[in-house]
């Protein structure tokens, strides 16, 4: 097993941080000057998919893009108090086909948090994950994935990814596009053979699933990471990145990254020291982004009580990371998302909480240059509430725009859309 402790990466300003750089860079983040150019388009409301009225409630979205430029949307309905299913549907950038059925009348585990997910895989099928109890513990609960073949109409049998048969926490899911069929995976993993010492240490841990259902390179990336954050993932000019929430002994809770390379997952280092001390788990995951070898990673984190939301760059796959652009307002809650706009630049959401009961979807635009780093205003999306029913706002990048998908808890808990243009009409 390795040693708890994971090493920073050397950044790439490290050197030159005395002389060159700010007293708030050197402290782990600036705030990048503003840039007017960089502003983008008013949100225009996209209609969510299947309103249909019998059914109570709707949540986690979650969305990614096919090879046609097709927007996919996986959610949670609640039809009644006990009879829960996951859907999907397909956006082709005028209009939504109809919602289907990917899990229905099964022992679904339902968390605001730790949601379903789909993925469309570049020979046509499409991937769904979802959770279910596999025991009596409150959260003794299991991955399952299912391909449809038929753009939704069907799905086969589920599969579990994990092979201990233990009863234990297993979720958190990121999948990706393995070649053309296969599928790879990334979770984390509470099986109690992994933890000795502790039954709320988690492991990360991968997979890959065969077009034919069988599974192979089962891999330990993390013998320790924080218990309940969100996974992310990329891929870059040399190969896959997972970037998860770590966790040492000494309860320090800052953003690692492992690479894929020709001899297996490398070992987790350390993307930027927050030295976040923290004895519990904030439930606050990192997302990734790439295009090439530049990788752009953003998280929340709150050392010292001083809650941020930062995005960094990497312009060689991962290996090393500049400083890190402090993105939010003042007051984040966190729960981020990344995307890549066509020239490359990332656009950051986040929840930021305005009230004791409220808070507002935000998006801002950052442009890193070899000299610096320039942004956006900050523009807001929608309002929601600040619950954790509220969940986690997603983005997919388009060719004529982001869409961005969040939940709206009141009057009644349901899913809500908007396109942004990438660009904004003064700007021009």
């Amino acid at each position: 097993m390795r040693q708890h402790t994971k090493m920073p990466l050397i950044t790439l300003a490290a050197a030159a941080c005395g002389a060159l750089l700010s007293l708030a860079a050197c402290s782990g983040s600036h705030d990048a000057p503003s840039d007017a150019n960089l502003a983008l388009g008013t949100p225009v409301p996209v209609e969510s998919p299947a309103m249909d009225s019998a059914v109570l409630t709707r949540s986690t979205p979650h969305l990614t893009l096919d090879t046609s430029g097709g927007v996919w949307l996986s959610w949670t309905e609640r039809l009644t108090d006990s009879t829960v299913r996951v859907r999907v549907a397909r956006h082709d950038g005028s209009r939504w086909d109809s919602a289907r059925t990917a899990a229905a009348e099964r022992p679904l585990f339902v968390n605001w948090a730790d949601f379903p997910s789909v993925l469309a895989l570049p020979n046509g099928d499409l991937v769904t994950h979802w959770l279910e109890r596999e025991g009596s513990g409150k959260y003794a609960y299991g991955v399952r994935v299912s391909r449809s073949r038929d753009a939704g109409r069907s799905w086969e049998a589920p599969i579990s990814p994990h092979t201990d048969g233990l009863e234990a926490e297993h979720g958190f899911v990121s999948m990706w596009a393995e070649g053309t069929s296969d599928v790879g995976l990334v979770w984390l993993d509470g099986r109690k053979s992994a933890m000795p010492d502790s039954a709320r240490e988690m492991t990360i841990r991968s997979a890959v699933l065969g077009a034919g259902g069988q599974l192979r390179d089962e891999a330990l990336l993390d013998a320790r990471a924080c218990d309940c954050c969100q996974t992310g993932t990329a891929l870059t000019g040399d190969g896959r990145i997972v970037v998860y929430r770590d966790r040492t002994a000494e309860e320090i809770r800052d953003i690692a990254i492992s690479r894929r390379t020709g001899s297996g997952w490398s070992a987790p280092q350390i993307v930027h020291p927050d030295q976040w001390h923290y004895a519990g788990c904030p439930v606050n995951g990192p997302q990734a982004a790439s295009r090439g070898d530049t990788v752009v990673v953003a998280w929340f984190a709150a050392p010292n009580d001083s809650a941020r939301v930062r995005v960094v760059r990497s312009v060689d796959g991962g290996r090393t990371f500049g400083e890190p652009v402090r993105v939010d307002e003042g007051n984040p809650m966190g729960r981020v998302d990344v995307e890549l706009d066509p020239d490359g630049q990332p656009i950051v959401s986040w929840l930021e909480q305005r009230t004791a009961d409220s808070s507002d979807v935000l998006v801002r635009r950052v442009r890193f240059t070899e000299s610096g780093a320039m942004a956006s205003a900050s523009m807001a999306v929608a309002s929601t509430s600040s619950a954790r029913q509220s969940g986690f706002p997603r983005l997919v990048a388009t060719r004529n725009g982001l869409l961005a998908a969040w939940t709206t808890v009141k009057p009644s808990l349901r899913v809500e859309m908007a396109r942004i243009p990438y660009t904004s009409q003064k700007t021009r």
